[in-house]
């Protein structure tokens, strides 16, 4: 079988922030491969896309929630709303993965539920598998998020169906959205824990069914105000109807307002460099678990290493890689 050749990421970087459809897709598929070719570039891709936008540009938020609460229908009239103010949107929709005899991909790969305006130069939407990852996504998407972050207003990343404890979309999102569906029985088995820690935005979808959309949304407000919560933001809870388009603008406003919040406070960039070392430790223990962080003086090196290059750590984490493999070696 004939190898596509890998792109110059350089070259390649200069087209993403010209937000070139063809140079995204071909970007995010470069950080998708695992050979290690494809890695070494990947690194130098990421580095080549402006640090600085990266850390203090655009806006990251993430959406999750239980399985039928109507993400995909939200996020999808979220995105109208966002195109009509003149706002560029990337989404990362994580979903299921099939079973690996089938070929391990994404079971709703094509996205049926959100829309895709194709001839929409200021809309991309991609579809990955969760690879089975317990908490709700898997570890490419925060380096994709932050190559869409070089190109676009708005980034998307919806999760798959959660429950009480998968909450990796905290360590990825600047705002997280919570949806709630009402009446579905399990409001409060999904507010017990975990869950209710990570939310910076709570919205109870299919709001046109009336009391029980309420009732839902009271129980979400007395539940949210915790000991660990923030005592400068308020955790406002949206009544939305994505199919009636109800509400929309109001959960736009919390987003713009939290953004607005961690900008006065300081805290944007803090947050997203401290996501960023948190997926490379995440990723080094993935691949070659706690022996192999050790090699490189385990997670305290790691992080000043990190703190140390705090716009390029995804090349540092590819040269920590580099030097795991080589010890490795030297020890056969």
């Amino acid at each position: 079988m004939t190898q596509v050749p890998l792109p110059d990421p350089e070259q390649l970087a200069v087209r993403i922030l010209r937000r070139e459809r063809a140079a995204v897709a071909s970007g995010l598929n470069l950080l998708d491969n695992k050979l290690a070719a494809a890695r070494q570039r990947s690194a130098r891709l990421l580095a080549a896309l402006s640090a600085e936008r990266a850390l203090n540009d655009g806006h990251l938020i993430g959406v999750t929630g239980p399985p039928g609460a109507g993400k995909s229908s939200l996020v999808s009239a979220l995105i109208r709303e966002w195109r009509l103010a003149g706002r560029t949107v990337g989404v990362l929709a994580v979903d299921p993965s099939s079973r690996p005899e089938l070929g391990g991909g994404a079971l709703l790969g094509d996205r049926i539920r959100i829309k895709n305006a194709s001839y929409d130069e200021g809309l991309f939407i991609r579809s990955l598998a969760n690879r089975n990852q317990l908490g709700g996504v898997a570890s490419e998407v925060w380096p994709m998020s932050w190559l869409l972050l070089a190109c676009f207003d708005i980034v998307v990343v919806e999760t798959v169906g959660v429950g009480q404890t998968e909450i990796d979309i905290a360590e990825i999102g600047d705002t997280v959205c919570y949806v709630a569906q009402p009446a579905s029985g399990d409001t409060i088995q999904y507010l017990k824990s975990g869950i209710i820690e990570i939310p910076d935005v709570f919205a109870v979808n299919k709001s046109d069914l009336g009391a029980p959309a309420h009732k839902t949304a009271s129980e979400i407000g007395r539940s949210a105000p915790r000991q660990d919560r923030r005592d400068d933001w308020d955790y406002p809870v949206c009544l939305v109807s994505a199919t009636m388009n109800t509400g929309i603008k109001q959960l736009h406003g919390h987003f713009d307002r939290h953004r607005s919040f961690l900008v006065a406070a300081g805290l944007l960039g803090k947050l997203r460099a401290r996501h960023q070392s948190g997926w490379v430790m995440r990723v080094l223990k993935e691949e070659f678990g706690t022996f192999g962080v050790g090699l490189v003086g385990g997670y305290a090196e790691i992080g000043k290493r990190l703190n140390a290059t705090p716009g390029n750590q995804f090349e540092e984490c590819e040269r920590m890689r580099q030097q795991i493999i080589s010890r490795f070696k030297s020890s056969d």
